[in-house]
């Protein structure tokens, strides 16, 4: 089952001015194939921006779309003059709805980049990017004024005026478009020179009818080697900066997701608006040829939605299945993706279309497989700590090296997880907690420069800390959110990040924390109440000293947070104070009374002896992985309540049931959607742009893929349990007996009917058949279990009324 419309827009790039300063000899706009640039209006209209930014606020309401980026373009965008741009700005921020937030940059040649300008955009909250090809000499190359003056030493002048510090947090970024008879090497070392916060290098736009010029002395895959020689100077130099590209094929290698559409298999969600007032697809298809971007449409006549159903943008959203046989057989298709699309057009197939592969094939495949098999970066082992040095990675035979081992899948796919296989999952989701608050800081304009900092040096000094403090579930929630667009959450948790460190690195380090709620919380250590204001936490060695914005100390917390033992080895938290735990899709508790935390106590050790008696294969694992438990309010009319969160690795949400044999069920079963979000951050399993809906046998309402598959694998632990407690109960009479009996016929049937349709999906990749085989292997003997026919009338029983339910 699909939707009307794939996928809502969420970027779009606004032309403010359709000429230029410049005369860029490889631009695509003036001297490709499209021409459309010369007929249109060379300002946009006042009209047309109230149109557009009315189009942009219905679409964002009516897809409750969490955020939405706009990049006013052009041409160059400067030209359109300071008071037209603060229009722009303007509108496009009032016609949003409330709960989005708006992304607004601007991207330009840099030569007409003024004092003023920089002024307007801060008060405009508008991120600047710029076009620079590298030294002068690279740069003049093709950035050059029409009468072939460089526009080298303008474009500089821009730069240093955007590093000023009034002005830093508005850099956006560089963008380089590569020419392979360009010196690497000195390109890559004139732009690190600027301390971009990013880089982006970009293929110069060709087509099978006007390939890129590949000279011969430079090899026949000369975009890969020189894209290879920038990235091991970018590795060597740990990374001092964003690269999309090189970020991109490390992601996709892991089976996360592109951070570009010239890679990777997301659905494109970009739209342009022209001058006129028209729509068009991506400007890149301006080199296919002419009017390959029109899409006939314009913003007083057509809504976004009915722009997202134009079978141009279409072709851009179908993932694997629109790509040529040729690309959906290549072992490289996942971080590929075919490249970009207007790469890929060819006009001698019989009427000309883009269902061939990229012009750049071999490059692609090239630097992919590279950057796969190299030991320094092989498929992005080693993410960015906040000290940008590498992640260490242990194991031998890996699957995705520092990650799993074969063994250690096939492990997990049967539903189980050792606690070296659960610690090797803590090791990857530690590394992505590190590159998405790495990647949150940088988005949020790096405000709080010195708590980062202070994260940084702790990093290098005081790494346990770190790790102790990063591995806390509800670190990474902060980032999380950050990253989906709310900024209602601030750069306090970030601080509150540094000050744990701090007081665990107990060094003596100091650093500034925002109070709000008259409460300053510090992960993994508990909270205290404080004026609101800024409060100074200096860790110290024998503890820690908090100065409040009224001048008073406090040295010690009123509510720490509680951890509690149940035996065997594990330690868990109790978290009733992180303000971030609301993150699971039920309402958290309040802080736990005296009474409340002794009931918890002795519930999680009456769970956790049943758990190493009747589950002892998922025992260890929970034992190694789940360090919390954050308490939630009760279910109505009693109903157990219990929720793992996609962001919060290592935590569980629970209202306290009411008796300690379905504490260990809920614990187990929730544990299990913890194990598998971490798999699936490592790896496919599924193809993720697949938009059908599929039903589980346990529910009424069709889901996406994934939510399948996450209810089938939690009922693995699910059907264990009550296989175990029906051989603990055989041939013994009794009601709980007999319920334990009709549960395990109830569940083992929903959970190898689930496996099957997983299996029959069409939606698998060759790992998620080989999970799936592993599910289907452990339920396998729990099938051949003979039970009363008086279970199985009762399974039946139940099914039907969850059916009729």
């Amino acid at each position: 089952m699909t939707t009307s419309i794939p996928v809502p827009l969420t970027q779009f790039v606004v032309k403010m001015h359709s000429r230029c300063d410049l005369a860029c000899d490889h631009c695509y706009v003036y001297e490709h194939a499209d021409s459309s640039w010369s007929s249109r209006p060379k300002v946009i209209s006042d009209g047309i921006l109230a149109k557009a930014a009315e189009r942009i606020g219905e679409h964002a309401a009516a897809h409750r779309l969490p955020a939405v980026r706009v990049v006013l373009h052009g041409g160059e965008p400067l030209l359109a003059g300071p008071d037209r741009l603060r229009r722009a700005a303007e509108a496009l921020r009032s016609a949003l709805p409330p709960g989005c937030a708006l992304d607004l940059r601007i991207h330009t040649n840099g030569v007409l980049l003024s004092r003023a300008f920089c002024t307007l955009f801060a008060e405009l909250d508008v991120k600047v990017g710029i076009s620079l090809d590298g030294d002068k000499a690279a740069n003049d190359r093709h950035r050059r004024y029409a009468d072939g003056r460089s526009s080298h030493p303008q474009v500089l002048r821009a730069v240093a005026l955007l590093d000023e510090p009034e002005f830093r947090h508005l850099f956006a970024g560089l963008l380089c478009t590569m020419d392979v008879e360009n010196d690497p090497v000195a390109v890559y070392r004139a732009l690190a020179e600027l301390q971009p916060p990013a880089v982006d290098f970009l293929l110069p736009h060709a087509t099978w009818d006007e390939p890129p010029k590949r000279p011969a002395a430079l090899g026949t895959t000369p975009y890969a080697d020189w894209l290879l020689t920038v990235h091991g100077l970018w590795e060597a130099d740990g990374r001092p900066f964003a690269v999309r590209t090189f970020e991109s094929v490390h992601r996709t290698l892991r089976g996360f997701s592109s951070l570009t559409e010239s890679l990777g298999l997301e659905p494109s969600d970009l739209a342009v608006l022209e001058t006129d007032g028209t729509f068009e697809q991506a400007d890149s298809l301006k080199t296919a040829y002419d009017g390959a971007p029109a899409t006939g449409m314009n913003v007083f006549a057509h809504s976004l939605d009915d722009l997202a159903r134009h079978p141009g943008i279409a072709a851009r959203q179908s993932g694997l299945a629109g790509l040529c046989e040729a690309c959906r057989a290549c072992s490289v298709v996942r971080s590929c993706g075919g490249g970009l699309y207007a790469h890929r057009y060819r006009s001698d197939d019989g009427g000309g279309s883009f269902d061939h592969p990229s012009v750049y094939c071999g490059d692609l495949m090239t630097f992919i497989k590279d950057v796969a098999g190299s030991g320094s970066s092989a498929a992005a082992a080693a993410v960015p700590s906040p000290a940008g040095e590498p992640v260490p990675t242990e194991g031998a035979e890996p699957l995705l090296p520092g990650a799993l081992t074969p063994a250690q899948l096939d492990e997990l796919a049967r539903g189980y997880g050792s606690a070296d296989t659960v610690a090797a999952l803590g090791r990857s989701q530690l590394a992505l907690t590190r590159a998405m608050l790495a990647a949150a800081w940088d988005a949020s304009g790096q405000g709080r420069a010195e708590a980062w900092a202070l994260l940084s040096a702790l990093d290098l000094a005081a790494p346990a800390a770190v790790d102790a403090v990063l591995a806390h579930p509800y670190a990474r929630a902060w980032a999380a959110r950050r990253l989906a667009g709310d900024l209602s959450v601030g750069l306090g948790p970030l601080a509150a990040l540094a000050a744990a460190a701090a007081v665990r690195a107990g060094r003596g380090d100091a650093v500034a924390v925002p109070v709000r709620g008259r409460r300053l919380y510090l992960p993994t250590l508990g909270s205290l109440a404080v004026p609101d204001g800024e409060a100074v936490v200096t860790g110290r060695p024998d503890g820690f000293e908090v100065r409040a914005a009224d001048g008073s100390v406090r040295t010690a917390l009123d509510e720490p947070l509680r951890r509690v033992r149940p035996g065997g080895g594990w330690t868990v938290a109790l978290e009733d104070v992180d303000p971030l735990r609301g993150c699971h899709d039920h309402p958290v508790a309040d802080r736990l009374g005296d009474g409340e935390l002794l009931d918890w106590t002795g519930a999680l050790r009456e769970a956790w002896e049943l758990l190493g008696r009747d589950l002892p294969g998922y025992a260890e694992g929970i034992r190694a992985g789940l360090t919390t438990i954050t308490p939630l309010r009760p279910g109505p009319a009693g109903r157990d309540v219990s929720s793992a969160a996609r962001q919060a690795y290592g935590a569980v949400g629970i209202a306290r049931p009411a008796t300690a044999p379905t504490l260990a069920l809920l614990l187990a079963h929730e544990f299990q959607h913890v194990k598998l979000g971490a798999v699936l951050d490592l790896t496919d399993l599924y193809d993720r742009t697949d938009s059908a809906l599929y039903f589980a046998p346990w529910r009424p309402d069709p889901r996406p893929l994934e939510g399948l598959l996450q209810g089938t694998y939690a009922h693995l632990a699910v059907t264990e349990y009550w296989g175990t407690r029906t051989l603990t109960y055989d041939g013994l009479p009794g009601e709980a007996a007999d319920r334990a009996r009709a549960q395990f016929a109830l569940w083992r049937r929903y959970t190898a009917e689930a496996v099957e349709r997983l299996a029959e999906s069409g939606a698998l990749t060759g790992t998620g058949l080989r999970f799936t085989d592993g599910m289907r292997t452990t339920v396998a003997p729990w099938l051949a279990q003979p039970l009363p026919a008086a279970a199985e009338q009762a399974a039946d029983r139940a099914r039907r009324e969850r059916a009729r339910a």
